[in-house]
């Protein structure tokens, strides 16, 4: 005969039920709140005291069952290679916000194609992914999750994301070089797959931003996070364009890479080349000389996420985006 388990069950509604004297309805009743129910102050208070008791918490799925209405917002992560401590900051203000509009946020590492087996078990009200396949965004409609945005998708989330907020880091970065004087720049990315979308969008933002101020198409280099091969490619770049003087790095990872390949051609920054890279974080205040970013703003990207969710799930009209991104220069010594 097996042996017992020795960890405790979680409580159920029966066992409230069971405890209180009453019927699983009437605590369903009392703990939703449930409206037009002729039901005691005594039941009411014999209730709320046996689910104190016992610590009864009601799952996502059985709330989802008892109030026909689902609380939680199901968030997967962006690819672990993407997690940076601006996403960080961004997931904490959810979470905030969510809370405060009444919804409870569940977060699960990011996969291509979301596992059905995730979102179904958690009844959300609403999905919030970093890159979701139409079919996979289509099949959660069907089965009753009225909010589905991605990060980098064609839904209101998505153009905002990869439309406004992208040119108003274009604009930023842009703006701080050619204020110092810099007029032919680059792109660097230190790339992978998973990068591949969101580079191209910042490229072709920067490639847009250049163009209104009259400066030469930015060139894309794709720098490797090594010292010798990021040198092989900033050496490249100069001999076919000797006048280049300024960088556009995609990220923090992609200004050290730049860094490293100058260090190696003995180029020193600002002097050789000035640096502005995006997501500003500790190491890019720790890198010699420290660099100047592009800092974005988490608040104003986790207020419209949350209210684009709100009104999907309330079934309302979606907010107006807002106009930027929020983002702002840190100067520092890479300038």
């Amino acid at each position: 005969m097996p042996a017992r388990s020795t960890f405790p069950r979680r409580a159920t509604s029966a066992d409230v039920a069971r405890l209180a004297g009453v019927s699983r309805t009437t605590v369903s009743f009392v703990l939703n709140d449930t409206p037009a129910q002729s039901i005691s102050a005594e039941t009411r208070r014999r209730v709320l005291e046996a689910a104190q008791s016992l610590a009864y918490a009601p799952s996502a799925e059985a709330r989802a069952l008892g109030t026909g209405r689902s609380t939680t917002v199901l968030v997967y992560l962006p690819p672990a290679r993407s997690l940076s401590e601006d996403i960080g900051e961004l997931i904490e203000r959810l979470s905030d916000l969510f809370s405060e509009a009444g919804l409870s946020m569940v977060i699960h590492a990011w996969s291509r194609r979301p596992a059905a087996r995730v979102w179904s078990s958690v009844t959300p009200a609403a999905v919030l992914s970093w890159d979701l396949a139409d079919d996979d965004a289509e099949r959660m409609r069907r089965n009753g999750v009225r909010g589905v945005l991605s990060w980098t998708g064609a839904d209101a989330m998505g153009q905002w994301i990869t439309g406004p907020r992208e040119q108003d880091i274009a604009r930023v970065q842009v703006h701080r070089l050619t204020s110092a004087g810099h007029r032919h720049l680059a792109y660097a990315v230190t790339g992978g797959d998973h990068m591949h979308g969101v580079s191209q969008w910042r490229h072709e933002m920067l490639r847009r931003e250049c163009a209104a101020r009259g400066l030469p198409v930015p060139e894309l280099l794709q720098v490797p996070a090594d010292p010798p091969g990021a040198a092989a490619v900033l050496r490249a770049w100069q001999e076919r364009s000797p006048a280049a003087s300024g960088v556009c790095a995609h990220d923090t990872t992609a200004a050290l890479a730049v860094l490293s390949g100058m260090r190696r051609l003995g180029w020193m920054a600002p002097e050789n080349l000035a640096i502005v890279g995006v997501n500003d974080s500790a190491a890019a205040a720790l890198a010699d000389p420290p660099l100047t970013m592009v800092a974005l703003d988490a608040d104003v990207t986790a207020r419209y996420t949350v209210e684009v969710i709100t009104a999907l799930v309330a079934e309302r009209p979606l907010p107006e985006a807002p106009a930027t991104g929020g983002a702002s220069i840190v100067d520092r010594g890479s300038v």
